[in-house]
């Protein structure tokens, strides 16, 4: 039977963009119907027992610096609805063939102190952007328009982040290991470190952990979605999963519609809607590199050389700026690094409900060639190995997500891209098209609000609050 019932705001997708959108419009008093193509809520949010029974892990992201962080998530009672965010010990790690590990702490003295010669340096660099974090944050995660709140900060943030991650990294440290942590964080980017405003990736991670905290979610990824679920359902909205949407036509009336997809999935299904020239601003839109994933059921946790690496969360294991650089170059002139720069998650360590007693949980990818159907799990497991003397004998089962399969999983992960679309300029901030207004489409009633949006990826639900915002302001005033 057909559906009849009109709705204020129809949103498909319910990855966290799609949940946050659908959130803030319910809270805003009007009616929302939530579509999702898959069983259950998530997108990238979503966890399962990939490996053996009784063993949860996070299907895409895993730790969530930017959730913590969310101006959005913050003001919602996502406790309430089951959200525990779990802090580690550290923030992060960054191990070397030689000599301890750069522990990324969120005292920021601490962290200074574990970096030798160039401790100061690190004050000096990072100080300013941290004592000014609940200004700068807000800034960050925001499209270029309106104008921010705080434009001479994030001027300043802009001036140092514009550089190249090597340029800054050079600029900033004299020694090998401060570079190669800055290289790491620097990687976040999936671009080539010598590209322009690599380096805002590296200010941005650190800033995060000294403000914020890099959190796992008790019980898995899929609790943030969950708790975004429970509270829309709270407010009144509706959520249909296993409901693929082919065209906009199928779709209940609706004053707005808001899709968290990315622009080769909006023309797939809102063609007949779009101008001649946005359409063809949204095919033009450029696709980035690709993960492959390993999840891993292990006997015991994961032997670090340096002991101080089970103290986080999160592992970048790449060594050298040299090395990290190579391997982010190696994707984009389409060919997998030998090396990659792999980044690591133990989440386990510090949410018991992951595992049975004396079990653990790893996961862990790196950045191969857009669509590629090389198997990368020989070269992660050896840099793994590499900082981990003995860490094989410990694995019990795998399981291996492809960029192929990671675009069976969600259709936004075009070609394996996990981004929603390259994070190179000027696509950083012009994304998914030139408009004043990037959430806007041709269609006056259309809306995006995927990660192809500002302020890009990561599971903290700013572009659906920014799109939900742009449509209660027009199409639903």
């Amino acid at each position: 039977m057909p559906r009849t019932r009109a709705y204020d705001a129809v949103v498909v997708g319910a990855g966290p963009n799609g949940l946050a959108a659908a959130v803030a419009l319910a809270r805003a008093g009007r009616s929302v119907l939530l579509l999702e193509a898959a069983p259950t809520v998530g997108g990238g949010a979503r966890s399962a027992e990939l490996t053996l029974p009784g063993i949860v892990h996070d299907v895409c992201s895993a730790v969530h610096p930017t959730g913590a962080a969310s101006p959005f998530f913050r003001q919602l009672p996502l406790r309430e609805h089951g959200l525990e965010w779990v802090f580690p010990d550290a923030e992060a790690a960054h191990p070397f063939d030689d000599g301890p590990a750069v522990i990324l702490r969120r005292s920021l003295d601490a962290t200074a102190d574990g970096l030798g010669p160039d401790a100061d340096a690190y004050r000096r660099a990072f100080a300013p952007l941290v004592e000014a974090a609940d200004r700068l944050i807000p800034g960050l995660l925001a499209p270029l328009w309106p104008p921010p709140r705080h434009p001479l900060l994030l001027a300043r943030f802009g001036w140092k982040a514009m550089a190249s991650a090597r340029g800054a990294a050079l600029r900033l440290f004299r020694g090998e290991r401060a570079r190669g942590f800055f290289a790491g964080l620097a990687a976040h980017a999936m671009l080539p470190l010598e590209s322009a405003f690599t380096a805002s990736f590296g200010y941005l991670f650190a800033v995060l952990a000294h403000a914020a905290g890099w959190p796992v979610a008790r019980g898995g990824s899929q609790a943030i979605a969950d708790a975004l679920a429970s509270l829309l359902k709270s407010q009144g909205g509706e959520i249909e999963t296993g409901r693929r949407v082919a065209s906009l036509d199928d779709l209940p009336p609706a004053r707005a519609v808001l899709l968290d997809l990315t622009p080769r999935q909006i023309v797939r299904v809102a063609s007949g809607r779009l101008s001649p020239g946005f359409r063809r601003a949204l095919e033009r839109y450029r696709y980035g590199p690709a993960a492959f994933k390993l999840d891993l059921a292990l006997s015991g946790p994961i032997p670090w050389k340096d002991p101080a690496c089970a103290r986080a969360a999160t592992v970048h294991l790449g060594g050298t700026l040299d090395e990290i650089a190579a391997a982010e170059r190696a994707p984009h002139a389409g060919e997998p690094a030998e090396r990659p720069f792999v980044l690591v998650a133990q989440q386990s360590l510090f949410d018991a409900t992951r595992a049975p007693r004396g079990r653990h949980t790893a996961w862990a990818y790196c950045h191969v060639p857009h669509g590629s159907a090389l198997d990368m799990t020989l070269r992660i497991e050896t840099q793994i190995e590499r900082f981990a003397p003995g860490f094989r004998d410990l694995v019990l089962a795998r399981h291996v997500m492809t960029p192929a399969a990671f675009e069976r999983y969600d259709e936004n992960y075009v070609g394996g891209d996990i981004a929603g679309g390259s994070a190179a300029f000027p696509q950083l901030f012009l994304r998914p098209s030139r408009r004043l207004v990037p959430y806007t489409t041709s269609d006056p009633r259309l809306f995006i609000c995927s990660s192809s949006t500002p302020p890009g990826p990561g599971v903290h639900g700013m572009c659906g609050y920014h799109a939900a915002r742009v449509a209660l302001e027009s199409a639903l005033r």
